[in-house]
């Protein structure tokens, strides 16, 4: 039984439309940029708890499973400026209710199986910055070291401008960890009489800024 976190490459398309009044034509504008340079993102092996008994379950309460890290590495053919996006492949199962819970999947299509969380900590990048987040309206401030990522949330590296305030900076390498907590939910609230498989998977999307 495992979970896994997927990889996913993509490039920001920006499209607008110039706003029109009372007008008998409207102009359409498409807007892009093409970057010379390219950026892969590698995370290597999944996360596998291999087989829990069900009877090493907490009946009233969620069992936290052993924690667990994987290394993330970014390489780009040049210092580019980059985002990345987590996306919950699972929406609607975790067993919590949590804005950053990721879920585990469903038993019968109805019952939540579980959950997980995970963060970043001890990046160390070409050139030399710290894990970002923006939090609203375009807005950056610095990833707290025991913060969970939330879906859809944007993650980055940058550093502090001043007035500014925190800010992506162009990368050309990166390497950060990322640690992972997962719990199983009570097993009062689920059918265990079958093997079941721990569905846990999340997709993290490169975005070119």
């Amino acid at each position: 039984m495992n979970k896994s976190l997927t990889l996913l490459s993509t490039a920001l398309l920006l499209a607008t439309a110039s706003p029109a009044f009372a007008a008998s034509s409207v102009d359409l504008t498409v807007k892009g940029l093409i970057t010379p340079s390219a950026c892969t993102l590698e995370l290597p092996g999944v996360v596998d708890f291999g087989k829990i008994s069900a009877k090493d379950l907490n009946q009233d309460r969620q069992t936290r499973l052993e924690d667990k890290t994987l290394q993330l590495t970014v390489n780009c053919e040049a210092k580019t400026l980059f985002a990345i996006n987590p996306i919950d492949n699972r929406v609607g199962s975790p067993s919590q209710t949590h804005p950053a819970a990721y879920g585990l999947g469903l038993i019968n299509d109805t019952e939540k199986l579980g959950m997980y969380v995970f963060g970043l900590r001890n990046s160390v990048t070409e050139p030399p910055s710290t894990e970002i987040l923006q939090f609203r309206d375009g807005q950056w401030r610095s990833f707290w070291i025991d913060e969970y990522a939330t879906p859809n949330q944007l993650l980055a590296f940058g550093g502090f401008q001043g007035d500014i305030g925190y800010l992506p900076e162009p990368i050309e390498n990166a390497s950060v960890e990322i640690w992972i907590n997962t719990w199983i939910a009570r097993a009062d609230t689920l059918n265990l009489t079958n093997e079941v498989a721990l569905d846990g998977s999340a997709t993290l999307e490169l975005k070119y800024l």
